[in-house]
């Protein structure tokens, strides 16, 4: 009786061979994803992608018109080649990819607000990261062991780094700021108070896409300090209260709507169940409290890795947390607050849901 064979055959080991190398290959471009973010920061700051446009141009021309050395400039276009941002036509010859065009200033739908505003936040977060094993053996922030403070403290005794926080958070916000105001009827409203709303960018798109309502802008007053600027530079001055507050011990009487942008995802269930609750109280009978925060899907949607990674974030430097939809539904109900609808916003990042509660 023969013994049957267990070779595998040649194809299925080529197969398996290129299956293992191409998870290795994704296991270093993981372990060097900070060297690739860096390669994209410094083509922004060089305006290499700019200077390239929609022709092919050599890394020569490009080295002129930046000012740079040339053979730098070389190994700086082929490592973004390397990441699909650039094509080598021809040696020492680019052109720029549809991903490329997004980090082009001058093009609509330009990406490059986001990547510079998250460089910004990235040099002021990553010494928490340091100690992420600490965050997660102990479920604590690791900010506080680097800065002997929080994150808010820190930045309130600091000013500049103030300034450049609410500047990201600004520059975060254009996206959202397109498309929330024509993703639900605030026109049957009369007022609407943007908790937290910084220098003001959400809460002015809203007041000039509905000009009949007015606004409360609310935020603490190191939070507000570009927003008088804002509301001038809009024509907004007139319909628009900007109040310094708290929103853990207040906030503001006389809205219809209440609106927390990338309010809750900062901070722990129960300091959130206390700004919805005093939410809940100045609410009026037919009043809505909106929340525009990421959901994250019940199981781990693999194409949303940056949001997971938001929430390692939210972990180490905050305190907060990104959540499910069965999440929100928790600290609405412990507020006195029912989720009514949950909408996925549109726009080039679609990573946000207008989440509409009621008084329950």
């Amino acid at each position: 009786m023969t013994q049957e064979s267990t070779t595998v055959p040649a194809p299925a080991r080529d197969e398996g061979r290129a299956a293992a190398i191409d998870d290795r290959g994704y296991i270093v471009q993981l372990a060097f994803g900070s060297l690739a973010a860096q390669t994209v920061h410094t083509a922004i700051e060089l305006g290499v992608i700019e200077l390239i446009g929609d022709r092919e141009r050599t890394a020569d021309a490009v080295a002129v018109d930046a000012g740079t050395d040339p053979q730098a400039t070389l190994r700086l276009l082929r490592a973004l080649a390397g990441l699909r941002l650039l094509t080598e036509t021809a040696p020492g010859t680019f052109s720029v990819t549809s991903a490329g065009t997004l980090l082009d200033s001058t093009k609509p739908g330009a990406m490059t607000s986001l990547v510079t505003s998250s460089a910004f936040m990235e040099r002021l977060m990553a010494p928490g990261w340091e100690h992420l094993p600490d965050s997660v053996r102990s479920g604590d922030t690791s900010f506080e062991k680097v800065f002997g403070k929080d994150f808010f403290s820190y930045l309130k005794d600091n000013p500049e780094r103030y300034a450049g926080f609410n500047e990201a958070m600004s520059q975060a916000t254009r996206a959202t700021a397109a498309v929330l105001p024509g993703s639900f009827d605030f026109g049957r409203f009369g007022t609407v108070a943007d908790l937290g709303g910084g220098d003001g960018t959400l809460l002015a798109a809203v007041l000039r896409e509905h000009p009949s309502l007015k606004g409360i802008l609310y935020d603490t007053a190191d939070g507000l300090a570009q927003a008088p600027e804002t509301m001038r530079r809009d024509g907004l001055t007139d319909r628009c209260s900007v109040v310094p507050g708290d929103f853990f011990a207040s906030v503001p009487e006389g809205a219809d709507v209440y609106l927390l942008k990338s309010i809750l995802h900062d901070w722990p269930d129960d300091r959130c169940v206390t700004i919805l609750r005093h939410c809940r109280d100045a609410l009026p009978a037919d009043g809505r409290v909106l929340i525009v925060e990421p959901v994250l899907a019940e199981t781990v949607d693999a194409q949303s890795v940056g949001l997971y990674l938001g929430d390692l974030n939210m972990l180490v430097n905050w305190g907060g947390r990104e959540r499910t939809r069965a999440e929100f539904d928790d600290v609405c109900r412990r507020a006195g607050l029912a989720i009514a609808s949950v909408t996925r916003l549109g726009g080039p990042h679609g990573l946000f849901c207008l989440i509409e509660a009621t008084a329950a």
